[in-house]
């Protein structure tokens, strides 16, 4: 037998899931929200912004969507999320010390060896998850019968990269999603649990998959140097052409999401950038990357980020010289 409780402002009956109560609209929380609330900006005062945000994002499950509370608390969260980005950007870009540069190169060798190891331990990470792993076989499977078994590897592998780059900086700023989904013969995609507001934040996850893809795609062409393979070359080709359609700046794909942060002057620089990058390697898809972002400059915008912008129009120079070769005529 289910159990049932009443609501303590008018002795409706309620659910033991309600949140709120269908005849007054009373909070069922109320008292716990109260309690919740207070500790949250006693950290945020004491510049405790992590925990802050955490109790905040307890908070949401004790409300009903949609509802004026749970809107407030979400946006709170997203305020409080990206002071925590701004502080770690600081952090990183802080003026450095008088330590001899020795050391100094020392300290950042290991840094970087263990960044690299830490990168490698979270891409394994996601592989076990199930849906992430049976999905991503059953992708290799409808490529691995049309292309082969290398080419095929290759591009799920990059894919996978690029779709872990999201899910970084998802864990970053907190948001919660499900692990990478592939499906056969579109690609592939991480479902996030809960809505961003904020369109820096949206953006710089949205770009962290183009920047991660182009990672795997001069990994790809380093090995294609050192050996010669055509099929390292065919797959750091195709990995630049994958990066470089996900810019186009339409739908959910990530150059949508990183125009939510850039303003009209910004969106047109990058139909320029386009341009340029379209007369310096001929690939004809910056054509298309180029017409919609003329088209979406013309829409309102109130953001502009400028780190968003630099590494939008980094990323079209580099993945549009890495794409270059793909749907150019046979000479």
């Amino acid at each position: 037998m289910t159990e049932s409780f009443r609501c303590a402002g008018c002795g409706t009956e309620l659910a033991p899931s309600a949140l709120a109560c269908p005849a007054c609209g009373s909070l069922v929380h109320a008292g716990e929200l109260r309690t919740m609330a207070k500790t949250a900006e006693s950290l945020a005062i004491g510049g405790k912004l992590a925990e802050a945000r955490d109790a905040w994002d307890r908070a949401l499950h004790l409300l009903p969507l949609g509802s004026a509370q749970h809107q407030q608390i979400s946006t709170r969260v997203a305020e409080l999320t990206h002071q925590i980005a701004e502080t770690s950007e600081a952090t990183d870009t802080s003026p450095g010390d008088s330590t001899a540069w020795w050391k100094r190169g020392g300290a950042g060798g290991l840094a970087v060896a263990g960044l690299l190891l830490g990168k490698l331990k979270f891409l394994g990470l996601g592989l076990l998850k199930m849906q992430t792993l049976f999905s991503m076989l059953a992708f290799l499977g409808v490529y691995w019968t049309t292309y082969g078994w290398p080419l095929a590897c290759g591009l799920v592998l990059s894919i996978y990269i690029h779709e872990m780059g999201h899910v970084s900086e998802l864990r970053r700023y907190g948001v919660a999603a499900n692990a990478p989904l592939f499906i056969p013969g579109v690609g592939a995609f991480v479902l996030l649990k809960e809505h961003i507001n904020d369109p820096i934040v949206d953006a710089r996850i949205g770009l962290a998959g183009p920047l991660w893809g182009l990672g795997a795609g001069v990994a790809a062409f380093a090995i294609f140097v050192l050996t010669g393979s055509p099929t390292w070359g065919a797959i750091a080709e195709l990995t630049g052409f994958i990066n470089l359609f996900n810019l186009i700046p339409i739908w959910q794909l990530d150059g949508s999401r990183g125009f939510h942060a850039l303003s009209n002057v910004q969106r047109l620089t990058i139909v320029g950038a386009s341009a340029l990058a379209f007369f310096a390697t001929g690939q004809k898809l910056l054509i298309l990357v180029g017409l919609v972002a003329a088209f979406r400059t013309f829409q309102s915008t109130t953001t502009a980020d400028s780190r968003t912008f630099a590494t939008f129009v980094a990323l079209i120079a580099a993945l549009s010289w890495l794409a270059r070769s793909v749907g150019a005529p046979a000479s």
